[in-house]
């Protein structure tokens, strides 16, 4: 089993130093000897060490909370879900000890880069009803955007077309003449230092959408590092939040049937929250 272990994974742990710590373990939890008869279809369970990670700043707020559910307005630069470099500085994994709750998943996402509200279950056994609700387009989601004003533009306007994404690829892209499979709604509500805020209104939920429908119009959100072009931004560089807000959220309760709405604290423009 040492042997197999070593070729499998010494490039990304240190095999020998696990062995030795009995932090190799069999489903029964039982340590795994290196010296152990190799076992085919047998699993083997370890814990990486974490790299260490840079506290990304900004207070999540708990909007709302309840047996259920739990509604936060994340700040800009957090992840989600813990992903890549980033584990402890998510959404999940901060709140779930914060909050004491284990079972704690998001029902949906955001971006790591916009800021605004986020709908989380508490335990798994919610997490269907309320899941069904997200994959029926029930709930109602609203967002805000800085981004430049064009002369001419007709708004509001509602934009159709096929977004998709690659491996590996950080931007998506639009695929002509496909048949459309992302629409949002965006209207011009006022002007704050040259520059429109948007409101935004998402009517399907593919990668990027927003982002995409803004840039397609001719007016990129600002601050946005991704589009137009990639800009080269260290992942511990806090300083210029993608000016995009997830608003608003509203809908229906699928266990007790009240409706829901609740708005983020933030408000744009989005500061740096670095103290």
């Amino acid at each position: 089993m040492g042997d197999w272990l070593d070729e499998r994974l010494s490039e990304r742990v240190d095999v020998a130093g696990f062995l030795a710590r009995n932090r190799f373990v069999y489903e029964s939890g039982a340590a795994v000897s290196g010296d152990d008869k190799y076992q085919p279809y047998t699993f083997v369970w370890f814990h990486r060490d974490l790299a260490e990670e840079t506290v990304v700043p900004g207070a999540i707020h708990v909007v709302y909370r309840d047996d259920r559910i739990v509604v936060i307005d994340k700040p800009p630069f957090l992840s989600t879900i813990p992903r890549g470099r980033h584990v402890v500085q998510s959404v999940v994994v901060r709140l779930r000890t914060e909050l004491g709750l284990p079972e704690l998943s998001p029902l949906h996402r955001l971006d790591r880069g916009t800021a605004g509200l986020l709908v989380l279950a508490t335990e798994r056994r919610w997490r269907g009803a309320y899941q069904t609700m997200f994959q029926r387009h029930e709930m109602r989601k609203t967002y805000r955007a800085l981004a430049p004003l064009l002369p001419g533009l007709a708004l509001p306007v509602t934009v159709r077309n096929h977004l998709t994404t690659h491996h590996g690829q950080l931007q998506a892209e639009v695929l002509p003449g496909a048949t459309p499979n992302a629409e949002s709604l965006v209207e011009l509500d006022s002007e704050i230092g040259g520059l429109g805020v948007y409101t935004l209104t998402p009517r399907t939920g593919r990668t990027h959408q927003l982002r995409m429908h803004m840039l397609g119009l001719g007016i990129p959100i600002t601050d946005d590092p991704l589009y137009p072009f990639v800009r080269d931004v260290s992942l511990n560089d806090f300083t210029r939040p993608l000016q995009l807000l997830a608003n608003e959220v509203r809908f229906t309760d699928p266990i007790d049937g009240n409706e829901r709405e609740f708005t983020s604290v933030r408000t744009l423009p989005l500061r740096s929250e670095i103290a």
